[in-house]
């Protein structure tokens, strides 16, 4: 292990320790997303025809109805849901870098043996999804304790951004694994190549991580210096159990909540109706669809970097406080979203309606400065907890969302039937941060607070 750090020392001498960090939190990100939307693709390779037609030769197939191949897709996002929260937890008592790690090795696991759970039945396959939505529920919370113990303040908003691998992990997945799928097959274009390349970032993330500056093995003294200065007494070391029955009643806390779950409304409604509105009422061919589906995804990733960057030069030069921040970006975060997504109501043209598609989830970039960065202002050694119930709620969206457009659509699916459902988005959008514009705040609250033990008498001697 010596001499792996002196290696790396020499390679990475340069490289800031907290620069490589904001690496690992974009790559963790990747993967995580890697293994959340593969089978979206692997399915559609894995299922039989009903209609009796010829298809390619890709692998086995199996007779699992629409029911059911729903069932499977939705089987990641009830795990998820169920280990958000106490993962967190787990992310701040065992640290963050183990935690992941872990979760890393056991989707891996998962990942190499789903062609092996696919051939036991429909029954198996989904253990295995739902047991990768399970590992991966502490991975968000892992990555904001990451940032609470790493970003000096007014670098935050790039680290925050950072988090956005998970959009070019999706992007990369579905165009990747259909290359596989076609050239190898579903078995290994669709499990065991992902399963290599999550073993292979495993071994990355071993090797450049660290829970905190202190611990890192190749941190210079003036950056751990600048790193603890920076971040003062806001952070602490020690273990607590997160207190629970205080951040439930934290008006600015449950204000955020909601303009999560605003965010993640919007953010998921556009990923699974993006496609189906462009193809079924603009009229787009699948190959068009999914180029143009890609388009506000790669511009949300593109911008919250930019408005990341914006974010902490303004902190930087201390032009605005932090509360005044928070509340004025979700403007560009949310209200401008919800903007654009009228607009689709009073719009037929089909590459207009695409340009405010891109446009409203694009401008929705500015989240890292508000939702996806007040937790890290509000408590700062408890994170990971608050992203981490914010998550478990905000997932139901991924739920919902699907359903309203069904419903919307269930008798006629046609434009104007989608402008309800482009009016309920907006308003997902634009309540939430008029709410948070009375109740929000940037202060660290009195709960994330964390006593030192009183020192013994032998230890003052």
């Amino acid at each position: 292990m010596v001499e792996i750090n002196a290696f790396l020392a020499r390679v990475f001498r340069r490289v800031p320790a907290r620069l490589n960090i904001g690496f690992m939190l974009f790559l963790g990100c990747f993967i995580t997303y890697m293994v959340r939307v593969n089978m979206s693709i692997n399915i559609l390779a894995m299922v039989e025809s009903r209609d009796n037609e010829t298809l390619p030769d890709y692998g086995d197939r199996y007779p699992w109805n629409a029911d059911q191949q729903g069932l499977l897709l939705g089987a990641y996002f009830w795990g998820y849901l169920f280990t958000s929260i106490p993962g967190a937890y787990l992310a701040e008592y065992f640290g963050p870098k183990i935690v992941t790690e872990l979760v890393f090795i056991g989707c891996a696991v998962i990942t190499a043996l789903s062609p092996l759970a696919a051939s036991g039945g429909f029954g198996t396959m989904y253990a295995a999804r739902f047991l990768t939505g399970i590992l991966s529920g502490p991975l968000y919370p892992c990555f904001h304790n990451l940032i609470s113990r790493w970003a000096p303040p007014d670098e935050k908003g790039k680290y925050v951004a950072s988090l956005q691998g998970g959009t070019l992990g999706t992007i990369f997945t579905w165009q990747m694994i259909g290359f596989l799928v076609e050239a190898v097959g579903w078995a290994w274009g669709g499990f065991y190549i992902p399963t290599i390349i999550i073993i292979v970032a495993t071994l990355i993330w071993f090797m450049l991580t660290a829970d905190r500056p202190d611990t890192h093995p190749r941190i210079t003294e003036e950056e751990r210096t600048y790193i603890e200065n920076s971040l003062g007494d806001t952070v602490s070391n020690e273990k607590k159990v997160p207190p629970y029955l205080k951040l439930i009643k934290s008006v600015p806390f449950l204000s955020l909540m909601v303009l999560h779950y605003g965010n993640l409304w919007g953010l998921y409604f556009l990923l699974t109706a993006t496609p189906k509105f462009m193809s079924e009422i603009l009229g787009f061919n699948m190959g068009s669809t999914g180029v143009l589906s890609s388009l506000p995804h790669i511009a949300r990733m593109l911008l919250s970097f930019v408005f990341g960057s914006i974010g902490d030069i303004i902190k930087r030069r201390g032009w605005l406080r932090i509360t005044v921040m928070r509340k004025f970006f979700c403007i560009f975060s949310h209200i401008v979203p919800g903007l654009f997504l009228i607009g689709l109501c009073f719009v037929h043209e089909p590459y207009t309606c695409v340009a405010l598609i891109t446009l409203s989830l694009g401008f929705n970039g500015a989240s890292v400065l508000t939702n996806l960065q007040n937790s890290q202002d509000l408590a700062p050694n408890f994170a990971g907890t608050l992203y981490g119930i914010m998550n478990a709620i905000g997932t139901t969206t991924g739920f919902l969302t699907p359903l309203l457009v069904a419903y919307f659509t269930r008798e006629e699916n046609t434009f104007e039937n989608w402008r309800y459902v482009f009016m309920i988005g907006a308003g997902a959008y634009i309540a939430p941060a008029i709410l948070f514009f009375f109740f929000g705040s940037g202060q660290v609250q009195p709960w994330n607070s964390i006593e030192k033990p009183p020192k013994s008498e032998e230890d003052s001697k």
